[in-house]
């Protein structure tokens, strides 16, 4: 989504007011509060909301990553309709714990992640889970699939799925003992600079990429 603790404006745009920012992000919050609290009972309804607010905000919210001339134009997001087989349940196993991720940016300096651990999917692959180590914190998990790139797929530098610094997070469950997380690929969205090249972005490296097609979530509009 738009102006966050990891999508980075860099100087060459206007900046947009503390006040407009403050606001994108309350509103990012309660709308993926909302989004667990329909996910529990429905998750195709919660998927129904998230669109809607999304495009929304996306088109009328002076935060949004669109600029005046983008959203003159905007008629929604691209993004695919609800399947159940992509909404998955992972423990988080300690592999690869430690390993550090800088992120070079154009106005906050290097911004520094620590990965906590792993997320296996069968079927899918794994996904490197970090931990932003400056201001917020936060669980981080961006990822690229088969379809990045490729006509009617994702943006082509990959997506995110949980960043819990920004409220994007669906929860957890507890499964045989273990806490699971709830990794719903239906909601992973684009990053900023996929919409606006003004925006710096982290995007999903060797550790964070997925053999197979996940053809749903937001698609990148081209």
């Amino acid at each position: 989504m738009a102006p966050d603790q990891q999508d980075f404006l860099e100087d060459d745009i206007p900046t947009m007011s503390a006040v407009e920012i403050a606001d994108w992000r309350l509103r990012t919050f309660a709308l993926y509060d909302k989004v667990r609290q329909l996910a529990a009972t429905n998750p195709f309804d919660a998927h129904v909301f998230w669109r809607q607010e999304r495009d929304l905000m996306f088109a009328t919210h002076p935060a949004s990553a669109l600029t005046a001339d983008m959203k003159a134009s905007f008629s929604g997001l691209r993004t695919a309709g609800y399947d159940p087989a992509f909404r998955r349940y992972a423990v988080l196993s300690p592999d690869g714990s430690g390993q550090e991720m800088n992120v070079e940016t154009g106005t906050d300096g290097v911004v520094p992640f620590v990965r906590i651990g792993t997320f296996e999917l069968a079927g899918m692959g794994s996904l490197a889970v970090w931990r932003l180590r400056s201001y917020g914190g936060g669980i981080f998990v961006p990822f690229r699939d088969a379809t990045a790139g490729k006509d009617g797929g994702s943006y082509g530098a990959g997506r995110y799925l949980l960043d819990t610094v920004k409220g994007s997070f669906h929860g957890t469950r507890s499964s045989s003992g273990e806490q699971e997380f709830i990794l719903d690929f239906n909601f992973a969205y684009n990053p900023s600079c996929a919409y606006n090249e003004a925006w710096a972005c982290p995007l999903a490296g060797p550790d964070n990429r997925l053999a197979t097609d996940v053809p749903v979530g937001e698609l990148y509009l081209g």
